[in-house]
């Protein structure tokens, strides 16, 4: 593994202190032979190097040494928000040192030659040792090696934002510094996307998986932007025994939107309106399928994410992460 940047087929899910633990299971995967995006992941390590080169890591611990806010006062949540927008803009002013920005360079030049594609549309997601969801972030359809580098700068300066500092605080963890990776990954031209729970998670019954998903890319069901259409599965026979669809797909059925090629209208909405899944049935139970056996490769219930691109005739469902999956219960594997 290199010191700053490491291909994602050379990683596996024991390399998350050095990468992240999105960076290290997405290489788990790809060597064990799911569709995962092309990419490269740069180091903890990296991050570490571009505060310490640049003085930035010694100026922000001078602007915390006096900081004292309580993260639970609604009152002071301000100077939360004041301390991410000046360590933001200190960082992204500062260069990449050039040791680095070398390598991503060389990196990304190498990813668009494996892909045959000149300036390949890339993501830049953020990959921390333990799981964060939702409080870094992540920038899609970037392109060419100088944004690459500009959006890798830009997601290490997302460990500071609001609700990083406040998350540390109320763990009462250093503000000055959280260490992540950061996978970049090329785009999928996704028709579809979303999430999967290999396990039901408000009961963590093993027999019972949730699907969500929606038209186009899957960081408006992440971060919850869009109600999703949803499915139940039934894990055992691979039946799907409960759907509902979002409200969302009545207007692409409606003619507003294009309706998504290959799924089966299901239902009608509340006004009539026929409701057209962003997933056909099928493509359900081949998202839910290949869930149970990332589940059975590590061991634990996962929490997915996946994108489907119907040009690929073979093969069209990708992985974009896999974690271990939490619950709202307490219960043990």
């Amino acid at each position: 593994m290199g010191e700053w940047i490491t291909w994602l087929e050379d990683l596996t899910q024991h390399d998350r202190a050095s990468v992240g633990r999105k960076c290290a299971n997405l290489g788990e995967l790809t060597r064990a032979g799911f569709r995962v995006p092309p990419g490269f992941a740069l180091s903890l390590r990296a991050y570490e190097q571009f505060l310490e080169t640049t003085g930035a890591g010694e100026a922000i611990r001078d602007h915390f040494s006096g900081f004292d806010a309580d993260p639970d006062d609604p009152k002071q949540l301000s100077r939360f928000t004041q301390s991410a927008a000046f360590v933001n803009e200190m960082l992204c002013s500062r260069p990449m040192p050039a040791d680095i920005a070398e390598q991503v360079v060389q990196h990304y030049e190498e990813l668009c030659r494996r892909t045959g594609i000149g300036d390949v549309l890339v993501a830049t997601r953020s990959a921390g040792p333990a799981s964060h969801p939702g409080q870094y972030e992540s920038y899609l359809n970037v392109s060419g090696a100088e944004e690459v580098i500009r959006n890798v700068i830009r997601v290490w300066s997302s460990t500071f934002n609001t609700r990083s500092l406040i998350a540390r605080a109320r763990k009462g963890h250093p503000l000055e510094s959280d260490p992540i990776g950061v996978a970049v990954l090329q785009m999928v031209e996704a028709d579809a996307a979303g999430v999967m729970f290999t396990a039901e998670p408000t009961t963590a019954d093993p027999t019972r998986m949730i699907i969500e998903g929606s038209s186009g890319l899957g960081e408006i069901v992440v971060g919850g932007s869009v109600i999703p259409d949803n499915w139940t599965v039934d894990a055992t026979h691979f039946t799907i025994v409960d759907r509902r669809l979002s409200p969302a797909s009545a207007a692409a059925a409606d003619g507003a939107i294009p309706v998504t090629v290959g799924a089966a209208a299901d239902q009608d909405s509340a006004d009539g309106r026929q409701v057209t899944a962003c997933l056909s049935d099928a493509e359900v139970i081949k998202i839910a399928m290949l869930g149970k056996t990332i589940e059975a490769h590590f061991g634990r219930p996962q929490d997915i994410e996946w994108a489907i691109d119907r040009s690929l005739a073979s093969d069209p469902i990708f992985i974009l992460q896999a974690r271990p999956e939490t619950f709202r219960i307490n219960f043990r594997f």
